[in-house]
């Protein structure tokens, strides 16, 4: 068994698998893939050591020839999933389009694995995949006139906005899953209790804001909203 190393080690400058023996009869990517599925289907609490080895056939403990642990699982898991994003052979010149396109594409990930939002770290911002999205985001922020750190800011809020989204659409889609009446229902007791505070002169200003207040966009169209005020305040 592999135990903890000593020293700082990043999982992808060490050999796919450790000890000696025969042949490796999994890779990396069974394993993250393997993760992957029970993630998907059980949660990331659902992830441990045992049920990945049961999940590709093998012994918890030969596991450990590949990994050393659950930091290692979850590094694997984000970059299987990063692989994920579509890009095309070249940015298009336009940089607000192009960024907006790869934070639609980040919220869509998150949401076909809602577990993502917990286990995302900037620890792991240098996998393979998130080099290979990295890499091409700066190609799209090429035409954007500012400091190259100002674009690293950039792309980290873009994966931000879309990260803190996405986790509060999955908690209001689990809480409506768990009420005993409609969603619905809820928002109309809600809003008449906001209806007669509102009412009552105690505040004026948020009467006068509700009084204009649109009706709300779709969600799709809000996360597009938000993004848009995003790129524009970087020029």
């Amino acid at each position: 068994m592999a135990g903890r190393p000593a020293e700082p080690e990043v999982i992808w400058a060490r050999p796919e698998r450790t000890g000696r023996g025969p042949r490796p009869a999994h890779s990396r990517a069974d394993i993250a893939a393997a993760a992957v599925r029970i993630a998907d289907a059980d949660g990331i609490d659902g992830v441990s050591m045992r049920r990945v080895a049961a999940e590709l056939g093998c012994g918890t403990m030969s596991l450990y020839n590949y990994v050393t642990g659950k930091a290692d699982l979850y590094e694997l898991m984000v970059d299987a999933v990063s692989g994920e994003y579509e890009l095309p052979d070249a940015p298009s010149g336009d940089w607000k389009a192009d960024m907006l396109a790869l934070g639609r594409q980040t919220r869509a990930i998150m949401h076909r694995h809602p577990w993502l939002t917990r286990v995302m770290s900037t620890v792991y911002g240098f996998s393979p995949n998130a080099l290979r999205y990295l890499e091409f985001c700066l190609g799209c922020l090429a035409p954007l006139d500012v400091p190259g750190g100002a674009k690293m800011e950039l792309i980290a809020m873009v994966n931000g906005t879309a990260m803190v989204t996405v986790a509060n659409e999955l908690a209001m889609a689990e809480r409506s899953r768990s009420l005993p009446w409609s969603e619905e229902r809820e928002q109309a007791v809600r809003a008449a209790y906001l209806g007669r505070e509102v009412a009552s002169g105690a505040y004026p200003r948020l009467a006068a804001l509700l009084a204009e207040a649109p009706v709300p966009e779709a969600p799709d169209k809000a996360f597009d909203r938000a993004m848009r005020r995003l790129l524009d305040s970087f020029g």
